[in-house]
């Protein structure tokens, strides 16, 4: 194969068509590593159970919030609200994020339990001892001092039972998006009592998902060192459970995730199930002893967050957490992705537009690649020149294919031409290419972020279309005809491509070649604008060094 364009064509379509869906595709070995080591005896008689019969009557989301009494709290970023039935975090929205693009709708992340999207944190301590009342998701706890939380002012929940024993909630909010919450246990009774401590995250239905293997949506988890990715459908077929001395429980959305960090230096048992509705939990796997005229007090953390990377990064650190950077899924390229998306942002600062951001990282690449690439064009240039020659080569050996063989091989070997050399440029792009495509894809800060013209969110795909004339005509194609005015000049600047390389000698192939670039352009449309925007000033620096190169050129071939 001695035409670039032929090389960038074959690899191209063979990674969009088979690594989009393969190449991505978490390793289950990996994920599930040593999980029949490490799975723990689900039934385990010394740790109480989690599980609570529950029944309630549907309502809307508005209904269920005015059903109970609440603890509102805001920030700059999240504005909710506490439960004072069951003390559950059930009420939260993101204000700087909106549902789409032009909407007013801000993104709701939780909601009461007895919503269909019903989706929240709850947090306290279990007893295996049945003849002690502890709080549940029924409880009315009571509010002392502050009637309200933010990042200034920490509320405190007080319940207590007939037993003499009263729980305490000590909650606070940084101005981001983390909870801290102190869990007390205050004995005034002559007795002792052992309570293990909890956290759990439940979600009554499978909300709506992008579907990709590229990225992961569902439990998500580290424990110790291992990183835990369980999807939904996964865990309603098999629960899992691990047991662990640290890390995180959480459930993953695309842009969002909710998790819960117990502490530290203290065993805890997690569960993944469904049971009509998702659960991620820990319970500790040892109950603390509360003697009497004593008290005790554990601290758990409780992230819900937009997956901003500065922000998770920041937890990631500042709290210690072990690989919570993972949350946002760089996948298994993230040497490759992560430090693109930082070049991609620095540049954004810079230049204020995510669009010219893509552009200027483009030139970096292509700059690092510029010897490799160099290497390549003079080759395919050589190539060029020589497609006289070996046309004479072809008419006088067309009878003897293995004189014909012997004959180029001299050849190239003569004017030092490896055919092959178009190759590493196209095979070390690919990465490249589709770490761009991971960034777009699974970064909110690519979420909704514009470009010039007609391009309003460079993580969505052009909305033009050629069969309405990029609107001149009024009718909406169906989304299969949408082939934007972007995707369109890649094509063209493919096309041009494909003509300062050689020509293959075979016309049949020729023939077939030419149509690559229409093929990878349908292939391409529905892919991220951001990302054939990428595609297409790659093409046109390409082509200027090309052209360049060759120009220069010259070969003897007598």
């Amino acid at each position: 194969m001695d035409s670039k364009n032929v090389i960038a064509a074959i690899s191209l379509s063979a990674a969009v068509i088979i690594l989009y869906s393969l190449f991505f595709q978490p390793d289950p070995a990996l994920i599930k590593q040593n999980l029949t080591e490490v799975e723990k005896i689900e039934t385990n008689t010394d740790t109480p159970s989690l599980d609570k019969n529950e029944n309630f009557t549907k309502l809307s989301r508005k209904d269920a919030l005015n059903k109970n009494g609440r603890v509102r709290f805001e920030n700059n970023n999240i504005i909710g609200s506490i439960s004072l039935k069951g003390a559950t975090i059930d009420d939260l929205v993101f204000k700087e994020y909106n549902v789409e693009l032009n909407g007013n709708d801000n993104v709701i992340l939780l909601s009461p339990r007895n919503i269909d999207e019903g989706y929240l944190i709850e947090s306290g301590f279990v007893t295996t001892n049945k003849n002690i009342d502890v709080p549940d998701a029924s409880t009315i706890w009571k509010i002392s001092g502050n009637k309200k939380l933010n990042s200034n002012n920490p509320i405190k929940l007080i319940w207590s039972n007939s037993q003499g024993i009263t729980f305490e909630k000590h909650i606070s909010i940084d101005d981001q998006f983390l909870f801290t919450v102190k869990e007390k246990i205050i004995n005034s009774s002559n007795k002792s009592y052992n309570f293990y401590s909890y956290g759990q995250i439940i979600r009554n239905k499978l909300p709506k998902i992008s579907g990709f293997y590229i990225l992961h949506e569902g439990f998500l988890s580290v424990l110790d060192d291992q990183l835990i990715e369980e999807d939904y459908d996964d865990i309603q077929e098999k629960k899992f459970t691990q047991t662990a001395q640290e890390g995180f429980v959480g459930i993953s959305d695309k842009y969002w995730i909710t998790s819960i960090i117990p502490q530290k230096g203290k065993e805890f048992k997690t569960t993944f199930d469904y049971k009509n509705k998702f659960r991620a939990n820990y319970i500790s796997t040892q109950g603390t002893k509360v003697g009497p005229n004593s008290s005790i007090e554990e601290k758990i953390q409780i992230i819900t967050a937009a997956k901003r990377v500065n922000i998770i990064d920041g937890y990631a650190k500042n709290l210690k957490i072990n690989k919570f950077d993972l949350v946002i899924d760089w996948g298994f390229m993230y040497f490759i992705t992560k430090p693109l998306f930082f070049a991609l942002d620095y540049f954004f600062k810079l230049l204020g537009n995510y669009g010219l951001a893509i552009i200027a990282g483009t030139i970096c690449i292509r700059l690092a690649f510029f010897p490799l690439a160099n290497f390549s064009f003079k080759s395919m240039g050589k190539m060029k020149l020589l497609a006289p020659e070996m046309a004479r080569l072809k008419e006088l050996h067309k009878d003897d294919k293995m004189k014909l063989q012997q004959a180029m091989m001299a050849l190239y070997k003569k004017e030092k031409v490896n055919p092959m050399s178009g190759c590493l440029p196209i095979l070390v792009q690919i990465p490249v290419f589709f770490a761009f495509y991971k960034i777009l894809f699974v970064t909110l800060e690519m979420r909704h972020m514009p470009f010039y013209g007609w391009i309003k969110d460079l993580s969505d795909r052009d909305p033009t279309s050629v069969f309405n004339l990029f609107g001149l005509i009024p009718w909406d194609p169906p989304s299969f005809l949408l082939i934007g005015a972007w995707p369109i000049i890649m094509g063209i600047t493919m096309f041009i491509q494909q003509k300062l390389n050689p020509t293959p000698p075979d016309p049949i192939q020729a023939k077939i070649f030419m149509f690559f670039p229409l093929f990878l352009t349908i292939i391409l449309a529905p892919f991220a604008a951001g990302l054939v925007i990428y595609w297409s000033f790659n093409n046109i620096f390409t082509m200027i060094q090309q052209y360049i190169v060759q120009s220069k050129m010259t070969v003897k071939t007598t």
